[in-house]
């Protein structure tokens, strides 16, 4: 973000969250910032083409409207560019990263249902003849991901988990508009198939409800600067994961932190954390404050460094025909 033009700088700062829920949010977000709609549509437009932002929309709980699950292979080097093919072409798939380990294939799976969600697994495992780890959700510490880029870091707010919520036809409508983007247009939710009005007032619910975890900008961290990004992986017992995963969570610098299933044999890592940092040397600082906490003494941890993208989209959510 140094060295970024100031206008810029506050919008992807100030609206990863809370986007005006309002018939024209690009005009509240112009008059805060003290430019014309206009702008802020051009400015918007203009860092989707860069790659600095992914679009305008929403986050989705994973499991409240489908299933999904982060997974991984071990690839051979000969093969990264062949599997990580595969894996990006096939629809549910997400976010695709390669990460410094022998697992070195990361993805998010999302399917409309769990059948649809082991279907999908399966022919990944098939095209590549790689073995598939499925690290199911158990619980989420902090799964929001809108941090500030510019100033002293803070701690995220800790997740409150979602009221039960009987999602619509409509919901789901809303939901997949908002996981793709929404139109940059000075009226956006009257291009969303639904009445506007109605869908304002839904979307509030659905926030208030935490189906919807973030309504906002959603950035791409690395083109900002943020290019050393970790996700570190700890092996201690269940009975300590609540007390670890709370002060993992509050740790200035922790992005996200959420509990997953283990692999026999094979992966024992139940909590992850995820740390943005603008160089190695700041992630591993955190790190380093992360292994002092006394919720994760004699905890063995392990970070795995980001080194490449090959999807980062919104998550598919499926729609009724």
């Amino acid at each position: 973000m140094d060295g970024r033009d100031p206008v810029d700088a506050r919008l992807l700062d100030e609206f990863q969250r809370d986007l005006p829920l309002v018939p024209h949010p690009f005009a509240a977000i112009a008059a805060t910032l003290g430019v014309g709609e206009a702008e802020v549509l051009d400015r918007l437009k203009r860092l989707i083409s860069d790659g600095a932002v992914s679009r305008v929309g929403g986050t989705v709980r994973p499991n409240t409207a489908g299933a999904s699950t982060l997974a991984a292979m071990a690839v051979p080097d000969a093969r990264i560019e062949e599997v990580a093919a595969i894996v990006s072409a096939e629809p549910g798939v997400n976010h695709s990263y390669l990460r410094e380990d022998t697992w070195n294939l990361w993805f998010v799976a999302t399917a409309p249902d769990t059948a649809g969600l082991e279907a999908s697994l399966g022919r990944l495992c098939a095209r590549t003849g790689l073995h598939v780890l499925d690290l199911r959700l158990v619980r989420a510490f902090n799964i929001d991901l809108g941090f500030r880029l510019t100033g002293a870091r803070r701690p995220m707010a800790r997740d409150t988990g979602a009221r039960p919520v009987d999602l619509t036809a409509e919901d789901r409508v809303l939901l997949a508009a908002l996981s793709r983007g929404l139109p940059l247009v000075p009226r956006p939710f009257a291009a969303l198939g639904l009445a506007e009005a109605p869908a304002l007032a839904r979307i509030a619910d659905l926030l208030q409800a935490r189906v919807i975890t973030r309504l906002g900008v959603i950035v791409r961290h690395r083109p900002l600067g943020w290019t050393a990004n970790a996700m570190v992986v700890w092996d201690l017992p269940r009975d300590r994961i609540g007390a670890a995963g709370a002060a993992l969570s509050a740790l200035p610098g922790v992005t996200l932190c959420y509990e997953r299933l283990t692999v026999d044999g094979v992966w024992p890592y139940p909590l992850y954390s995820m740390i943005h940092g603008r160089s190695r040397s700041e992630a591993l600082a955190v790190l380093d404050r992360a292994r002092a906490l006394p919720a994760l003494a004699r905890a063995q941890s392990k970070p795995l460094f980001s080194t490449r993208c090959f999807k980062q989209t919104g998550a598919l959510i499926a729609v009724a025909a």
